[in-house]
C-alpha cells in the first residue's frame, strides 16, 4: 500500500463558528457536531479566530481510492504507529484516509510503516 507524504504543515483548530473558513483553499477538513466545530487545514490558512489551536502537525494519505468494503486499513496503520509510541489524528474523506502526526515524529512514523511493508512516496 502506498502512502503519500503531504508537503505542508497542518493545524488543528476548534472554532466558535465557520465565518472565517475559506472553502476556496485546497486543504480543509471541517467537522461539526452538536458539541463543536473542528477544522484541520494548512497552517498558513488557519483562521485568526479560534477557541483552541494546535500547530505542528504533518501528515500523509493513503494513495488511491479506498473501497468501503475494505476492512482494517486505518487500524493496521494506527497499530504500527502505536507500537512505536506515535500518536495520530486521523481524518477521512469519501476516497481515502489522512493520518496526521506531530511533525517531529513524521520521519520516525514513515520509517516504521516502511518497515511494515508500506511504500512512502
Amino acid at each position: 500500500m502506498e502512502l503519500k507524504r503531504l508537503p505542508y504543515e497542518l493545524t488543528v483548530c476548534k472554532l466558535k463558528d465557520t465565518n472565517e473558513i475559506e472553502l476556496s483553499k485546497d486543504f480543509y477538513f471541517i467537522g461539526r457536531t452538536d458539541e463543536e466545530i473542528s477544522l484541520v487545514c494548512k497552517t498558513e490558512s488557519a483562521p485568526e479566530s479560534f477557541i483552541a489551536r494546535e500547530d505542528g502537525w504533518a501528515g500523509f494519505r493513503i494513495q488511491g481510492e479506498l473501497d468501503f468494503s475494505l476492512i482494517g486499513i486505518l487500524s493496521r496503520i494506527s497499530g504500527v504507529l502505536a507500537e512505536n509510541k506515535i500518536g495520530i489524528f486521523a481524518v477521512s474523506t469519501y476516497n481515502t484516509d489522512y493520518i496526521l502526526v506531530k511533525k517531529e515524529k513524521l520521519e520516525r512514523a514513515l520509517n516504521a510503516l516502511e518497515e511494515h511493508g508500506y511504500t512512502v512516496i
